[in-house]
């Protein structure tokens, strides 16, 4: 099995990509009430700040920072998976190791993690969150994406509503 290890810094910023077990799935657009009804009762249970955020038909991705002495990002994301997944209706194709460990299946099991290192790795990261509809070819100009932080930042004047159109934008996060 392979030895996963995360990066637990009190009070840090991490950029998160979450998956569902099915890539065919659009379960997180068509539920997207259901998807930010378990992030703000998490928030209620677990404060974080949810600084950008981009959903797509089958994966999501978040910069979320932590409060000062709180490093527990992992249970963060999976009480917001798990509320979400009972939230839908059970699928049928359950295996038998799923049933047993209590899952649904909705997600994939694991998500990337990384933690943000600085002001320059924050904004590449901001940058590819907002820019990911583009890059998976879901609309021609990031302001056409309605699941994205990325309209709260034109409002506030951070980005230009025209950002992201013409020219290619480069971006360094994983996915």
């Amino acid at each position: 099995m392979t030895d996963y290890r995360r990066h637990y810094r009190p009070g840090g910023i991490y950029f998160f990509t979450l998956v569902l077990a099915d890539r065919r799935q659009e379960w997180l657009v068509s539920h997207i009430a259901a998807l930010r009804q378990s992030f703000l009762e998490e928030q209620r249970r677990a404060p974080f700040a949810l600084q950008a955020w981009v959903v797509l038909p089958e994966h999501c991705h978040l910069l979320m920072r932590l409060p000062e002495g709180d490093s527990d990002f992992s249970t963060r994301l999976r009480r917001i998976k798990g509320d979400f997944s009972r939230q839908l209706p059970l699928p049928a194709n359950l295996r038998q190791s799923q049933v047993a460990k209590g899952e649904r299946g909705i997600w994939q099991r694991r998500f990337w993690e990384h933690a943000i290192r600085d002001e320059e790795d924050w904004q590449r990261h901001m940058d590819y969150i907002h820019h990911n509809p583009v890059k998976h070819a879901l609309v021609e100009r990031v302001c056409d994406w309605p699941h994205s932080s990325f309209h709260a930042y034109v409002q506030r004047g951070v980005y230009p509503p025209d950002w992201g159109w013409a020219a290619e934008v480069e971006m360094a996060a994983g996915e």
